[in-house]
């Protein structure tokens, strides 16, 4: 069984918005669609951008500095340039914090 972490509270990331957090070391997003949370390595491998950083268009991530985007349910590439996916961390809610495995 994974371990869990808590990294917010649920009322800190509105409705389609990201926040990136530091992860035991690891630097993480997290998104929020429609009371869903989603948690993704928040360093583009393209071009090690902050994903945190970038547009959330529905369940797709855009990174701000060459426009790769990402499936923030899967990690897996969306668009190009990046041809890497990045990782993605199961998500539980527990007492209004937002936990994800590490």
């Amino acid at each position: 069984m994974p371990d869990y972490i808590t990294l917010a509270k649920v009322d800190e990331i509105p409705d389609g918005e990201v926040r990136a957090f530091d992860a035991n070391g690891v630097p993480v997003a997290v998104a929020n669609v429609g009371g869903s949370f989603f948690a993704f390595d928040d360093t583009c491998p393209h071009r090690q951008c902050s994903l945190a950083e970038g547009e959330l268009e529905e369940t797709t991530i855009v990174c701000p500095c060459h426009g790769s985007e990402f499936d923030i349910r899967t990690g897996d590439v969306v668009n190009p340039p990046a041809r890497d996916p990045v990782q993605h961390y199961d998500t539980k809610l527990e007492d209004g914090q937002i936990q994800i495995a590490i």
